[in-house]
C-alpha cells in the first residue's frame, strides 16, 4: 500500500476548494493582512502575556510581509478596506521602533521601504 492517497479518497478537498471558489479575493486579501497584523502585534508584546511572546525579529518579517501585501494589492481591494490596514500597519511600525532598543533610522524600519519612513 501506498502512502499517497488520490484526492477521490479525500472528499474534504473538493469541499476546501468549491468553498475557496466562493470566497471573493478582497476578502482573502483582508483575511491574510489581518493575520499577519494579529502575528506581528503577539510577537511585538502587545497582548496581555507580552513579554512572554515577543520576538522582535519574528515581529520585523511580519510587519515587513504586510507592508508588502497592503503595497501590492492596495489598488485591487479599493480604499474602504486599505485604509484601516494602512492605519494598522503603522500603527504597528510605531509600535516597533519603540519596543527596538536601536531603533532602525526613518525610512529603514520594517516595511518602510514600501510606505516611506514612520515618525514616532
Amino acid at each position: 500500500m501506498s502512502d499517497a492517497t488520490p484526492s477521490s479518497e479525500n472528499p474534504g478537498f473538493d469541499d476546501m476548494a468549491r468553498d475557496i471558489a466562493e470566497v471573493p479575493a478582497v476578502e482573502v486579501i483582508v483575511t491574510v493582512a489581518v493575520n499577519l497584523m494579529s502575528a506581528a502585534a503577539v510577537k511585538l508584546g502587545l497582548t496581555e502575556e507580552g513579554e512572554q511572546h515577543k520576538d522582535l525579529d519574528e515581529a520585523r518579517k511580519l510587519v515587513q510581509a504586510l507592508a508588502g501585501l497592503l503595497d501590492a494589492s492596495a489598488t485591487e481591494i479599493s480604499t474602504f478596506h486599505a485604509s484601516p490596514l494602512r492605519d494598522g500597519l503603522k500603527s504597528l511600525q510605531l509600535a516597533f521602533r519603540e519596543a527596538s532598543l536601536v531603533p532602525d533610522e526613518p525610512g529603514h524600519g520594517p516595511g518602510e521601504k514600501y510606505t516611506g519612513p514612520v515618525y514616532g
